[in-house]
């Protein structure tokens, strides 16, 4: 790995790590777009590169998460029993994606399904339109189906589900603060499904660079990880600190870039 990567990837673990504790998105909305970058620096064909991306981003939430996880249950900010109804379905849904659905979708409609996605949860929390008082969470059965449409969609676009998770908490009258603190949590069993999913379906591929296995590429793993679990609690911690509406505005203006960068590379490859 040069030196120039290097420095690249602990300036992107500093920022992604905080912002995973910060706004409960995992921190991959901010990798994948840059780890796609860096990895087509290094030669890897520009498809290949968002897969890349996509799964390096995941397995690093599973460290994030558990450290942003831990910062908000100190606090008593995470609903257990919104993450217990949601994460049967988030453990499924996980698995298909990593396992089935990304191997057979190419790159390009990878980055198009992320930038939709995103900016459709960007512009949501953007209007800031007020939940109808009387609206609350669904019953088990319906948690469980968001929970493997979430599992899913993270799945293929590399992030913990924050993206959609705090969105609808937000417009069942689940409190901003909980709503990202339990998002946190559930990044967790999203990103050890899909990243097992991401073993799985990439065990045969040929090495894309020195230090790959199969979508993962490991030397990254190496410097992302332990920053990122450092940088996610000074980042929960600044959740309880910051305004409800600032919080929102924050997260929606942070989805709204990155998703029109990978629309650019989507149209782009």
């Amino acid at each position: 790995m040069s030196l120039l990567l290097a420095v690249q990837l602990l300036a992107l673990g500093l920022t992604s790590g905080f912002l995973a504790g910060l706004l409960g998105i995992g921190g991959g909305m901010l990798m994948v777009p840059f780890l796609t970058a860096m990895l087509g620096a290094q030669g890897v064909p520009s498809a290949l590169a968002v897969k890349m991306a996509i799964a390096t981003s995941m397995a690093c939430i599973v460290a994030t998460a558990a450290s942003s996880t831990r910062a908000h249950h100190s606090r008593g900010a995470v609903d257990w029993g919104l993450v217990r109804g949601f994460s049967p379905g988030v453990l499924l849904g996980g698995l298909l994606s990593g396992a089935a659905l990304f191997g057979l979708l190419k790159g390009q409609v990878l980055a198009g399904v992320f930038a939709a996605f995103v900016g459709f949860s960007a512009w949501q929390m953007w209007r800031g339109r007020q939940p109808h008082p009387h609206r609350t969470l669904p019953g088990p059965l319906v948690l469980g189906g968001v929970g493997m449409v979430l599992g899913v969609l993270s799945g293929l676009v590399g992030a913990g589900g924050g993206f959609l998770a705090v969105p609808f908490m937000v417009w069942c009258n689940v409190q901003v603060h909980r709503a990202v603190a339990t998002s946190a949590a559930l990044g967790l069993p999203v990103a050890l499904a899909n990243t097992l999913g991401y073993v799985v379906g990439g065990w045969n591929l040929p090495s894309a660079l020195p230090g790959a296995m199969g979508y993962l590429y490991l030397p990254a793993l190496a410097v992302l990880i332990p920053i990122t679990v450092l940088m996610a609690p000074w980042g929960a911690r600044a959740a309880h600190a910051l305004p409800v509406a600032q919080l929102k505005k924050t997260f929606a203006l942070l989805l709204m870039g990155l998703a029109a960068y990978m629309a650019y590379k989507a149209l782009s490859t």
